[in-house]
């Protein structure tokens, strides 16, 4: 697999410059409505990749590392398939805790094919628990901050998981860093004219 070309990682840079101005710690009217399940699912019809590899998975989670580092935020950034993690960082302040609350979130995100937040609004809703799907709290949480990465024509292959902050706001800093790289990586119109 070819790393990416040097436009398409200043794109990126741009775009995370872009996104680095608009981190707060406290949630915006727009973070709140992301417990809304039309939203949740809006989300996950539109950050689709038209393919995934591990060096991806490293673009991804270095979008991650930098917004997490410019909000100073004390989060645990973990992208994993079902059977090995593609990448795994742990920011200043994040704690043992928080691994294992990406574990858990994960879990729920690559069990269900959907953003754990979303699996969250919709068990509550319906007033349905982990224990009522034989699911032990201990190996799964719906709670935000986990995000299918799901491939054109291919489905989930993949969780990209934040946890260190409240779970709007994990949930919130993961849609921004996929819609980052997702914008960086569209093609660029092409400017020359010529036929």
């Amino acid at each position: 697999m070819m790393a990416l070309p040097h436009m398409a990682c200043l794109n990126i840079a741009r775009a995370i410059m872009k996104a680095v101005e608009k981190i707060t710690l406290r949630p915006s009217e727009q973070q709140r409505s992301f417990m809304d399940i039309p939203t949740l699912d809006e989300q996950e019809r539109r950050l689709v990749f038209v393919q995934f590899s591990e060096l991806t998975a490293l673009d991804l989670g270095r979008v991650l590392m930098d917004l997490a580092r410019a909000g100073k935020l004390p989060v645990v950034i973990d992208i994993r398939t079902p059977d090995r993690t593609l990448f795994h960082a742990a920011m200043p302040g994040a704690t043992a805790l928080n691994d294992t609350w990406a574990r858990r979130k994960s879990n729920a995100t690559l069990m269900w094919q959907a953003s754990s937040l979303l699996i969250g609004t919709k068990m509550r809703e319906k007033g349905d628990t982990l224990a009522n799907n034989g699911l032990a709290e201990a190996d799964y949480a719906v709670h935000g901050g986990s995000f299918p990465v799901r491939v054109q024509g291919v489905g989930v292959v993949a969780a990209v998981t934040v946890s260190g902050l409240p779970q709007i706001e994990d949930h919130a800093l993961v849609v921004r860093a996929l819609e980052v790289l997702l914008s960086a990586r569209r093609p660029a119109p092409d400017d020359s004219g010529g036929a």
